[in-house]
């Protein structure tokens, strides 16, 4: 007699028609029948497979990661109450970092509902703000069509979707439906209006200096970008999402804005007489110039202006826009800019920001930027990087150095702290198939603070035997919390914690770690860790004092650290004040 078919085994079909590999997530509850359905679509020779994480928002950070990678739709799983609240924020990331999630939210009984049950709550209405699509499966006969659209948008925003799926409706019988061809058809041609590309011709040609600030848009129009770039002679910034795709062999490379920034891009885009921002929504309008002429190119009209002043637009993918604009602008026969920005750029690379990369090999405690450096240069040209929110998202900004095969991911929209092992989970699974080994390694640059809120997702990287090398930057501080409260002017309080061996920890769960406090130690330690088949562990003991200062610092900045600095001496820190001030003299920009 032929096996009767669930809402939940429909489920698992469509998700493998849609190209889905893993779902992530814990078993429990109401979510009992659809992980069972995995199984036997697994025991049936399905490609796709349940990989068990320690914790809800793990799952999701994992999913967001492998979406990331392979641009595939990934799934995650929580049991119903509690179990589906934790992947919230996951599904927050992921959203805002605009990758194809569908999370599974497992409900209580559809009888229950309305009747204050246990652990009851609405995760149809409680995910609505953190995803494109969010709907609730009530029965067999709307099961299949409710999948289909809930995969239709995760591909289309891309972003997440969200299917609140009760127990007892997956363990239905399911209804006659055609199983579909769910991945995505290719991506259209966003082509711009003619007549705005002849527009920002025109003010192309009516400046004198032109700046490039360049974002995660440029993703596909790296040539373009640069081919622009050489005939305007201009300056080309980005933030930190678009370094890893216009940073590397770019001769017109003047860095990052931001808090994270270094270099010239700051002075580039405020000497400029028109700023040119492709493909990006960088969120901070204080680093943008509010008095320079700016035209924007975005195949989004929401971001147009949102961050800063507009004086022209163009919607269009940044590749079709630059297609068309590149025969129309005059090429431009002054350099002088350009050159001076390069040098100013090559003064700030040189002198600020390599400032603790050199003659610090025997410097106790390790001057994180020396670490950071020397973890680039150790790790593979195709290393997979995910990154903790914090300091470690400053040294990855300032020292890792993208070559068009490396990628680095993080929690750049969101913010959220712990991302980088959970990511670090999804990005090594992405190299596999269901079942199978292999992918390329990826490094876990996790601060201390972060890795010790989802420590438990170190069992997961041991059971998995997965290639990871997580390098802790361990502080025991706070450290971009530390400088917030520096900056506002208030002494860090709250913000350190005690001393943890996490080299020992990790021995404990079967990971082979080494705790680095001697700068000599690194280089060896990295090479140990990336030679082993699984995962390892670099605890690396850094000065705690390390501050990441912007690319300028204004008066209201300077007044907070003073501020800051006089009330810790009256409240008797004279002697931490002086080490502050020894850790970070070389690093305060100058003119």
């Amino acid at each position: 007699m032929a096996r009767r078919e669930t809402v939940a085994d429909q489920l698992v079909a469509q998700l493998v028609a849609a190209g889905a590999r893993h779902v992530y997530g814990i078993v429990g509850d109401s979510l009992n029948p659809v992980v069972d359905a995995i199984r036997r679509a697994r025991d049936g020779g399905a490609d796709i497979a349940w990989v068990h994480v320690r914790h809800e928002e793990s799952a999701a950070f994992a999913a967001a990661a492998e979406a990331e990678v392979t641009g595939r739709l990934a799934v995650c799983a929580g049991s119903c109450g509690p179990g589906n609240l934790h992947l919230i924020n996951g599904l927050y990331d992921a959203n805002r970092s605009r990758v194809p999630v569908l999370a599974i939210a497992s409900h209580i009984p559809s009888a229950q509902v309305g009747t204050q049950f246990f652990q009851e709550t609405h995760p149809d209405r409680l995910f609505m703000e953190c995803s494109v699509y969010s709907e609730l499966v009530s029965s067999a006969a709307q099961a299949s069509r409710v999948v289909r659209s809930a995969i239709h948008h995760a591909y289309a925003g891309p972003g997440v979707a969200v299917l609140t799926l009760p127990g007892d409706v997956a363990d239905l019988d399911a209804a006659p439906a055609a199983v579909d061809v769910l991945t995505p058809p290719p991506p259209p041609r966003v082509v711009p209006d003619e007549g705005a590309v002849r527009a920002l011709a025109r003010a192309i040609d009516e400046a004198g200096a032109v700046t490039i600030f360049a974002g995660a848009g440029v993703r596909h129009a790296r040539t373009e970008v640069l081919a622009l770039a050489h005939a305007l002679h201009a300056p080309v910034g980005h933030s930190l999402r678009g370094k890893e795709h216009i940073q590397y062999d770019n001769p017109f490379d003047v860095g990052m804005s931001g808090l994270l920034g270094y270099g010239a891009c700051t002075a580039a885009m405020e000497g400029a007489d028109l700023l040119l921002l492709l493909g990006t929504d960088f969120p901070y309008d204080q680093f943008l110039p509010a008095d320079v002429r700016t035209a924007q190119v975005d195949v989004a009209a929401e971001r147009l202006g949102r961050r800063t002043r507009n004086d022209l637009v163009v919607l269009g993918d940044v590749g079709e826009t630059l297609r068309m604009l590149l025969p129309l602008v005059r090429r431009k026969g002054s350099r002088r800019f350009l050159d001076k920005m390069l040098a100013r750029h090559h003064k700030a690379m040189s002198g600020v920001v390599g400032a603790y990369t050199k003659d610090v090999e025997t410097t106790r405690p390790i001057h994180p930027e020396y670490a950071a450096v020397v973890l680039d240069e150790e790790a593979a040209d195709d290393a997979v990087f995910t990154v903790d929110t914090g300091m470690c998202n400053v040294w990855a900004a300032r020292y890792l150095t993208p070559n068009g095969r490396r990628r680095v991911i993080g929690s750049f929209l969101h913010g959220s702290m712990a991302n980088a092992v959970p990511h670090a989970i999804g990005a090594s699974m992405a190299g596999r198939g269901a079942g199978g080994s292999g992918g390329r390694r990826v490094v876990a640059l996790a601060g201390d603070g972060g890795l010790s809120m989802l420590l438990g997702e170190l069992i997961t990287l041991r059971a998995l035997d997965l290639p990871v090398t997580v390098v802790v930057f361990d502080n025991a501080t706070l450290g971009m919390v530390r400088l917030e409260m520096l900056v506002d002017g208030l002494p860090s309080y709250g913000t350190d914690s005690p001393s943890v061996d996490y080299a020992a920890i990790a021995a404990a769960v079967g990971i082979p770690a080494v705790r680095v406090e001697d700068p000599a130690g690194i280089r060896p330690a990295l090479r140990e860790a990336f030679a082993h088949d699984g995962p390892a562990l670099v605890d690396l003991v850094t000065d705690p004092r390390a501050l990441s200062l912007p690319p300028k610092i204004t008066r209201k900045q300077v007044t907070g650290f003073t501020a800051a600095m006089s009330k810790e001496v009256l409240g008797g820190g004279l002697g931490e004040v002086m080490a502050m001030a020894r850790s970070n003299l070389r690093n305060v920009p100058r003119p």
